[in-house]
């Protein structure tokens, strides 16, 4: 008969420092639960990172109590493994290598529960209600906190931008990286998620339907032609639009420029290309870049990393999970 899992309560934890990272603090369950501890490292007030890097002999239940003062919003990314949160009420919530969960907590009194022998890592970003309200809004910050003790609001692949910036912050947590540097990581990934989770802004008082229609025309003629030198000009003239309309339509209708939303089209496409296999320089005439030199340098700013980097990492056969 399989064992009984091995029950942890929040008490039996022991909070230390991180040698090589002083500005974080450790939360490690005793030593015969196997190594499993968790990092949190507080980027600004509210905003903090936790890589959680379990490896417990045995099967292991968590019971978790920590009620916030606020809503929080977390960001769970899987990087290895799986695990699963019940929360009192019955409520579960799974954590996958490779996905992205995002929840909102306002109390997290529930467990967790892990396989033995089965290594688990996941990087958390958690963001307050106060922090919301700052990036995203009173409004929108509301609709996603809702007001439920848990609730789910997302499960899926983790997006290619964002699995580039989790390696930077993976690493910065674990050795110790400047704080300005990891918050640039981090928000950026933010900034990524509310993208899919928060409407598009309604622009029915300042666009017509027409113009909508030719704004997304606009940026589907993007995303189909990044190998070619498209201009402001080519777009209007395509979509029957002036520049200046064009430009304001984007902000309005995007939140973005026409110059930003092609760089993040073709560095996206880029990302996917070289995970896929596909050379560098072949890459960057794919996305636009008639020098690969340029390329590298536009890729390496938007994420933080070469795109040799991620053709060896895809070559010696490791993934970003």
């Amino acid at each position: 008969m399989p064992c009984a899992p091995l029950r942890i309560t929040p008490d039996d934890a022991v909070v230390q420092t991180v040698a090589s990272s002083p500005a974080a603090s450790r939360r490690a369950l005793p030593a015969q639960v196997g190594r499993c501890h968790t990092d949190l490292l507080t980027l600004d007030d509210g905003l903090a990172l936790a890589y959680t890097d379990y490896r417990p002999d045995g099967r292991l239940i968590e019971e978790t109590s920590n009620p916030h003062d606020s809503h929080t919003l977390v960001l769970t990314f899987g990087l290895w493994g799986q695990s699963r949160y019940t929360g009192a009420d019955g409520q579960q919530v799974d954590f996958l290598a490779g996905h992205t969960t995002i929840t909102a907590f306002r109390e997290s009194r529930g467990e967790r529960r892990y396989e033995g022998g089965n290594p688990v890592r996941q990087l958390r970003l958690l963001v307050s209600e106060r922090r919301l309200r700052h990036y995203a809004g009173a409004d929108d910050a509301h609709r996603l906190l809702g007001s439920g003790p848990v609730t789910r609001l997302h499960l899926g692949k983790t997006s290619g931008i964002s699995a580039a910036h989790l390696r930077t912050l993976t690493t910065g947590v674990r050795l110790g990286c400047r704080p300005l540097t990891l918050s640039i990581h981090a928000l950026s990934i933010l900034a990524d998620q509310l993208e899919h989770l928060l409407p598009k802004p309604c622009a029915s008082d300042t666009l017509s339907l027409d113009e909508v229609e030719k704004l997304e025309r606009a940026r589907d003629l993007m995303r189909g032609a990044l190998d070619q030198p498209l201009t402001i000009g080519y777009l209007s003239s395509q979509v029957g639009l002036n520049a200046s309309k064009l430009k304001q339509g984007f902000r309005t209708l995007f939140n973005t420029t026409p110059g930003r939303m092609l760089l993040a089209l073709r560095m996206e496409k880029a990302h996917a290309l070289l995970v896929s296999g596909c050379q560098v320089a072949q890459t960057a005439y794919r996305v636009g870049y008639t020098h690969p030199g340029n390329f590298s340098v536009a890729f390496s700013r938007y994420f933080g990393t070469s795109p040799k980097t991620v053709s060896r990492r895809r070559s010696k056969g490791t993934t970003v999970q």
